[in-house]
């Protein structure tokens, strides 16, 4: 049921059995690891809330049987489902989002639906609710656009280059709101391109990693847009879930911001040497044009994580990487 290469270290301080948790997108590759650290250690409820058009079912189907996992096939696009979602619960970790740079491009109206609208119905069912300890939701380094300081340090933000990196700006922005005019607390974290197990290469918007983990279980060449110098501040999983955990944890009066990444970047063609290392391949990548929106570089500062959220990401991209490819390898052929 559980990956045992993940989360053996406790990263919460008080028992997780007093309290529930909504995980909305929980079927989706970041929320299901999120559930399945709560569920491991005890968790008293681990409600998820997911529509299903851009999480998988697969995710999440072991704990399908376990007395304190709960699932709701709902669409936060819908108001009274996301108050129905929150009753009884005292945490929320909001993942349900459409990603992708590129899907924003090709249909900007869908994700603003999702991720500006879906998002303000979570905020304003939570608001109302008056007993959720904490709002934590999923930011992005989207957010710091044209910015071409290394490394990204919050609070010095560029200006979008992309209709999903505008949607989540505007989230922060209605926390910050909330915040000032609701006494309304949340935390948000952005993620520098999270990886690891659940996340689905055939996904019609898949992130790199899945893409050319794939293609070197196929034995195919993968695909670089760019030169290759393109290089990531790549987040393992478990990283990411770790800072969801903490941030649950922050004893804040205002709304917070924290970048979520490891302080180090890799480029794409340094991705495919690590692989051919792994694997004991030699595959060569085929290089094609650039991709509209895409940032150039990313390097997060996650000196503002250490020091208020206690966040130490205990997993370099390397050794994510050969975890990752470990579970595609048993995997792959169980993903639609």
């Amino acid at each position: 049921m559980y990956n045992s290469k993940l989360y053996n270290t406790r990263y919460h301080s008080y028992e997780l059995s007093q309290y529930s948790y909504l995980i909305t997108g929980g079927a989706g590759f970041i929320g299901s690891n999120i559930v399945e650290y709560l569920l491991r250690n005890n968790a008293k409820k681990v409600r998820v809330l997911d529509n299903l058009s851009n999480g998988y079912w697969e995710n999440i189907k072991d704990f399908e049987n376990l007395d304190n996992f709960e699932f709701i096939k709902g669409d936060i696009r819908d108001l009274e489902t996301c108050q129905s979602a929150l009753q009884g619960i005292d945490f929320v970790s909001h993942q349900a989002a459409l990603g992708s740079v590129p899907r924003s491009i090709a249909d900007p109206i869908t994700s603003n639906e999702v991720n500006v609208g879906g998002f303000l119905n979570m905020m304003v069912a939570a608001k109302d609710n008056g007993n959720i300890r904490k709002f934590v939701y999923a930011a992005s380094s989207s957010t710091y656009g044209d910015s071409k300081e290394l490394p990204k340090e919050e609070g010095r933000e560029g200006k979008a280059l992309s209709p999903y990196a505008v949607t989540k700006a505007v989230n922060e922005m209605y926390a910050h709101v909330f915040g000032k005019v609701y006494d309304f607390n949340a935390v948000g974290l952005r993620y520098f391109n999270v990886f690891g197990p659940k996340q689905n290469p055939n996904n019609p918007y898949a992130a790199v990693i899945p893409i050319f983990c794939k293609h070197f279980l196929n034995n195919s060449q993968p695909i670089i847009n760019g030169n290759g110098e393109t290089s990531r501040d790549f987040t393992f999983v478990e990283n990411a879930v770790q800072a969801n955990i903490k941030a649950f944890e922050l004893q804040n009066g205002e709304p917070e911001i924290f970048n979520v990444a490891c302080g180090e970047r890799t480029s794409l063609n340094e991705i495919i040497t690590l692989l051919n290392k792994l694997t004991g391949q030699a595959l060569t990548p085929v290089y094609k044009p650039e991709r509209l929106g895409d940032v150039k570089h990313s390097l997060a500062s996650i000196e503002k994580s250490k020091g208020m959220l206690g966040y130490n990401p205990l997993f370099s991209f390397a050794e994510g990487l050969a975890i990752v490819f470990e579970w595609y390898a048993t995997h792959l052929s169980k993903l639609a």
